[in-house]
């Protein structure tokens, strides 16, 4: 293996968006027109998110975190009700289920897909469960025709947390469309942004007039116009509701970056296949292949790092990979690894051996269609010159 010398000046930060004029022209526009707040930007975006993935209604907010809180508030969960979800995901997906009042189960994961098993979803099955919510992780589909039986057989809810799967597909159906909710995330690091924000698509018409109105304090329906044109209007306050509101500077970003959707994705795509060529030989693991019949989202590019393999730790692979002014990410330690939920639940990272295991080895490398052509050589450069000399 020969590495090239060079090297990077400038810091490569992980997951940096590409922001383009249009939408710095429609940021300007909204605060030139004084609406800053939630208003027809945010059902501008709405309307346009729920067209593109084929959903009956859409409601913005300002987290996927928020988006999965409402989803699980809506769909009648109460406390000691249960829902299972993945060891393999971000905190805020199994925060939102304690904050909703409800319990989290979680259950391994599949070690080639990293998304939950459907076998061990069903094995941990009680007379509390009330839901599922499984994770897109990366942007590569859960195995959806399974969870969906086990859903209809026990009659239970389906969330689908979509934060890394925005352009996802199983079987030509789009990821967020499959269960009662899709909870998505337009976090600066996803694959569009609006800063931060997020959204809930739902084809039942009651849930999504619950959704919004819980979204903003519990207001009757549409109070965020009560400050229009048409003249002040009165409301009432119907349910003890949150300030999850999404406003009208994060929506003028949404609606051109939701635009680009396709470009964007297409880029991703041409970067995880030269990761895949540059690293086809090196002693580190590689992200599966995706499934046929679906669409992954390619939100992260995750490699595995074994010590054994590389001669270098996972952590030390971070560090010299900074030191090379490359940033990179960890998706994620398993949820189980942190105090507050052993604390909590009990729960121990041995008991999720899959995912502690991808846990203490993952790393994510800059996936972004705001990289060049000279930043993906840097970051594939940074990578063979950190596992040569390790």
């Amino acid at each position: 293996m020969t590495t090239p010398v060079r090297s990077k000046e400038k810091f490569l930060v992980f997951g940096s968006p590409a922001i383009e004029n249009a939408e710095i022209q429609e940021v300007v526009a909204s605060m030139k027109s004084g609406w800053l707040g939630t208003g027809p930007k945010v059902a501008q975006f709405e309307n346009d998110f729920k067209t593109y993935k084929g959903a009956k209604y859409a409601v913005a907010v300002n987290s996927c975190t928020a988006a999965l809180h409402l989803s699980i508030l809506a769909a009648g969960l109460k406390p000691g009700d249960e829902v299972i979800t993945t060891p393999l995901t971000f905190c805020a997906t199994v925060n939102a289920i304690i904050h909703a009042g409800a319990t989290p189960v979680v259950v391994d994961i599949d070690p080639l897909t990293m998304n939950i098993d459907p076998k061990q979803v069903e094995a941990k099955i009680t007379s509390k469960t009330r839901a599922i919510l499984p994770v897109h992780f990366a942007g590569r589909p859960c195995n959806m025709d399974a969870l969906c039986e086990i859903v209809e057989r026990y009659k239970l809810k389906l969330i689908e947390d979509c934060a890394h799967a925005i352009e996802t597909e199983y079987k030509g159906r789009k990821a967020g469309t499959f269960g009662d909710f899709g909870c998505f995330s337009f976090y600066v690091t996803k694959n569009i942004v609006t800063g931060e924000g997020g959204l809930v698509l739902t084809n039942c018409e009651e849930d999504a007039a619950r959704i919004k109105i819980l979204g903003l304090h519990g207001m009757s329906k549409d109070a965020w116009k009560r400050f229009g044109d048409e003249g002040y209007k009165h409301y009432q306050v119907v349910e003890c509701g949150f300030k999850y509101n999404m406003m009208d500077l994060q929506g003028a970003i949404g609606i051109h970056q939701l635009e680009r959707v396709e470009p964007y994705w297409q880029r991703r795509q041409e970067i995880w296949q030269k990761y895949n060529q540059a690293f086809a030989n090196l002693p580190i693991g590689l992200p599966a292949e995706p499934e046929p019949d679906t669409r992954h989202a390619y939100h992260l590019y995750t490699v595995m790092v074994d010590e054994a393999k590389t001669g270098i730790s996972r952590d030390g692979f971070l560090n010299r990979m900074t030191a090379e002014n490359i940033g990179v990410g960890v998706h994620y330690l398993s949820v189980a690894e942190h105090p507050y939920y052993q604390q909590t639940f009990g729960w121990k990272p041995e008991d999720y051996p899959n995912a502690m295991g991808i846990g203490r080895q993952t790393v994510s490398l800059p996936l972004s269609a705001k990289l060049t052509d000279e930043d993906v050589e840097d970051v594939i450069w940074a990578v063979k010159k950190v596992i040569k000399h390790s």
